[in-house]
């Protein structure tokens, strides 16, 4: 009744959104025979397209990004009463169902469709308004914040979400050049992030353009991502089946620690090295299905280079709050 992806990977290569981890995503969903899985990234919808053809099940997709909502159009017409579409952000799942899922799958951060409009504002390889908004209609975009945030955000943004390790320079920088109008456009604030660095750190940096941390960690700060996420997951296992699977890929150290610290409370596991919390005092409600994360096959990564930092982390669910493992 069910039958995994038989396209190669190649398949999936062309120029545009590229859904990372595809294989395993679909071979994580399609195992568990799913009535209802929930795709709370839905993106460009490769993923999605995936599982609605490799099984039987509805799915239910969600995303804030206005855009996502046309190219959820195509599914919709061939797919009918087998595929809903959501549009919002995955942090208010208790506001847009109370229905309960098999499978609930994150696939985080940006998506290729995003990156590679340069009108977004994401990237720095085409000049255009710095905006940064997975929601356009949210209210600061990335050049607003730049002018505006205060400057232990700045240096969150920088130094945290960028893991940036010239950030000292680079905030100061950014807030110097605050009303000259570079903070404005990608290209130029892309240059001025260079540029803070000293000759010989563009040299050893190789080809590596020096902005790509600091706009992450801008994109990152502009979206909230880590607030959304930590907001989400809780809401995500209240309506996840008893039996059920949540799956979920992250880009980023932050985004991964948040996953891997809640998946292993609700696995009655240690939060890390630093936790003494006695076994018969952690409430365990299902288990790890791996004890470290996926990461994408060199195959992949060689013909999708976004997929390099993927890791995959998957929770099965075994009791609720009022029945866990004892």
């Amino acid at each position: 009744m069910y039958s995994l992806m038989t396209e190669p990977l190649a398949e999936h290569s062309g120029k545009g959104h590229q859904p990372v981890m595809l294989d395993e995503v679909v071979k994580l969903v399609a195992e568990l025979n799913p009535a209802k899985v929930l795709d709370c990234c839905f993106g460009g919808g490769g993923h999605t397209r995936a599982i609605l053809k490799a099984t039987e099940a509805h799915v239910t997709a969600i995303d804030r990004d206005p855009a996502a909502k046309v190219r959820a159009e195509a599914l919709s017409q061939q797919y009918g009463e087998r595929f809903a579409f959501i549009e919002g952000n995955y942090s208010e799942l208790s506001q847009f169902t109370a229905e309960s899922f098999d499978v609930i799958f994150y696939d985080l951060g940006v998506s290729s469709f995003q990156l590679d409009e340069a009108e977004r504002g994401f990237s720095f390889r085409k000049d255009a308004a710095l905006d940064m908004r997975m929601n356009p209609g949210d209210s600061m975009s990335a050049a607003e914040f730049l002018e505006l945030a205060p400057n232990d955000e700045l240096v969150c943004a920088i130094k945290e979400y960028g893991e940036e390790r010239n950030w000292k320079r680079i905030v100061e920088t950014l807030e110097a050049a605050r009303g000259t109008g570079k903070l404005s456009r990608t290209v130029p604030l892309a240059q001025l992030i260079q540029e803070s660095f000293s000759p010989k750190e563009r040299r050893l940096a190789k080809g590596r353009h020096l902005a790509t941390k600091s706009f992450q960690g801008i994109r990152m700060a502009v979206n909230e991502e880590l607030m959304h996420l930590r907001k989400s997951l809780p809401s995500a296992f209240e309506i996840l089946a008893i039996g059920g699977r949540m799956i979920v890929i992250s880009f980023h150290s932050l985004e991964d620690r948040i996953v891997k610290r809640q998946f292993r409370a609700w696995a009655g596991q240690p939060l890390d090295a630093n936790d003494s919390t006695p076994q018969q005092d952690r409430p365990k409600y299902g288990d790890l299905l791996f004890r470290k994360p996926q990461r994408p096959t060199e195959q992949e990564v060689a013909v999708n280079p976004r997929s390099r930092s993927a890791l995959l982390r998957v929770f099965d669910k075994t009791h609720t709050r009022e029945e866990e493992v004892t």
